[in-house]
């Protein structure tokens, strides 16, 4: 059972927007055959209110994966505000890693009505908590899991609507989370 620290997950989430505003022009680029060419430009508006709400100080895991939540929901826009606003605000109901994944996972499913396979962030997600759960995350299977969304046809989101063209080309929403839980095996090996 591993809790995370109001200071790991400042720390966590704070490498993520980093990387999130560096990558602001390649997700951009992955969203543009397959969606509205702005992930990008919409996650880096998030990651740059998670630097801000960041700088506050907590004392309450819940409440700061709360504020994350919110700054999420109000600042990233499109569905994918929506969803990782969700997925946050689920985890905030719990402490311990695993059942924050998990809960997050639901909150991905209620909003997003997406299934493993769909091609969306919930391919990345379910791997990634089922290895948290027996400790054996590793940036090697976080990159498997992005990578298999390339072959796969989009069945929700933007990209659905572009049919058979969505193969061959990752799901952006993939790609953010990847780098989300890069950041949490960076931390975890702190």
């Amino acid at each position: 059972m591993r809790e995370l620290s109001c200071e790991a997950i400042i720390s966590w989430i704070d490498s993520w927007a980093e990387v999130l505003i560096e990558k602001k022009d390649y997700l951009n680029e992955l969203d543009t055959p397959i969606g509205d060419d702005d992930h990008g430009t919409n996650m880096a508006r998030g990651a740059k209110e998670l630097k801000v709400i960041l700088k506050d100080d907590y004392s309450d895991s819940q409440q700061l994966t709360k504020k994350i939540a919110m700054a999420l929901l109000t600042k990233v826009g499109g569905a994918s505000g929506v969803i990782y606003g969700t997925a946050f605000l689920e985890m905030s109901q719990e402490i311990e890693l695993s059942r924050m994944l998990k809960a997050g996972i639901n909150g991905i499913i209620k909003r997003g009505k997406a299934e493993v396979g769909d091609k969306t962030l919930l391919d990345v997600w379910q791997p990634v908590s089922e290895l948290v759960e027996v400790d054996s995350l590793t940036l090697a299977k976080i990159d498997a899991a992005v990578q298999s969304t390339k072959p796969m046809l989009a069945k929700k989101g933007r990209s659905e609507f572009v049919g058979e063209a969505s193969i061959g080309h990752l799901d952006p929403g993939a790609v953010s989370s990847g780098y989300l839980f890069e950041q949490l095996v960076k931390e975890l090996s702190k």
